[in-house]
């Protein structure tokens, strides 16, 4: 498993973030890192993505950014040309994968189904984001379909919550869990970075007592 995202399973969270000002990105890392949350996936789905990585992977080499709803390979090279150490794609777009693969960048990309984790193990993918995860089934879908992949680890995302972030932490088959309600555009675009790290800090807290058998 690349380091990175042995990396992103000890930290056990992923925050997806749609960060419509990108100027907002230091304060963004600062919150998050005051929180225990170090690590932030930054979306394509916001214009200014690629500066944000930027901003953030230069001024805080601590935390681990990454670019998330990556569609092209353009967006790719964006991302990594900012300083994004992984890449993540909300389905397999092989030439996503392949320019990934052969430049030796970290790439998860989204799952729904067995014969697209199949499709992804050709590619020599071991991590998976799994997405629409709530709509697809939740966690009852990630224990059916992972069962015949051992050598798979799941990265659940899509409308999880603090209210059932546990109950996938808990899976043996989930490497971590992504999701965005400590980073929501309604915090990010009132300026509510405090609020944002007090939500970070309280998810890391959840994390750990779950997979110490705490909760």
């Amino acid at each position: 498993m690349d380091q990175h995202f042995e990396t992103l399973g000890k930290i056990g969270l992923v925050p997806v973030v749609r960060l419509d000002r990108p100027e907002s990105a230091g304060r963004l890392a600062e919150a998050l890192l005051a929180g225990g949350l170090p690590c932030a996936e930054i979306t394509f789905r916001a214009q200014g993505a690629a500066q944000a990585i930027r901003a953030i992977a230069d001024g805080y080499p601590d935390l681990l950014v990454g670019a998330g709803t990556v569609l092209t390979v353009e967006q790719v090279r964006q991302a990594v040309d900012a300083g994004a150490r992984f890449i993540v794609s909300p389905g397999i777009a092989r030439p996503v994968v392949e320019w990934c693969r052969d430049s030796g960048v970290p790439v998860m990309p989204g799952v729904a189904t067995p014969s697209e984790i199949l499709t992804a193990m050709e590619f020599g993918l071991t991590v998976l984001k799994m997405f629409p995860i709530e709509a697809l089934g939740g966690v009852p879908l990630v224990e059916a379909v992972a069962a015949p992949f051992g050598a798979v680890r799941f990265v659940p995302t899509g409308g999880i919550s603090a209210e059932n972030l546990a109950s996938y932490v808990r899976l043996p088959s989930v490497l971590a869990v992504g999701g965005s309600w400590m980073v929501s555009p309604k915090h990010l675009g009132a300026g509510r970075f405090d609020e944002v790290a007090r939500l970070a800090r309280e998810a890391v807290d959840l994390v750990a007592r779950t997979r110490g058998g705490g909760a």
